[in-house]
């Protein structure tokens, strides 16, 4: 995993399944919204 905003690979676990990166000092969550299935044409 990496941070989303500097590329940084050292992340720490915070409250409410955030992440900190030590590098750049930001706090974000990533969340799956889900899969999509491709429609069948026929």
């Amino acid at each position: 995993m990496h941070c989303p905003y500097c590329a940084d690979e050292d992340l720490r676990p915070e409250d409410d399944g955030a992440w900190l990166c030590t590098s750049c000092r930001r706090v974000f969550k990533v969340s799956f919204i889900g899969l999509r299935i491709p429609e069948v044409k026929r």
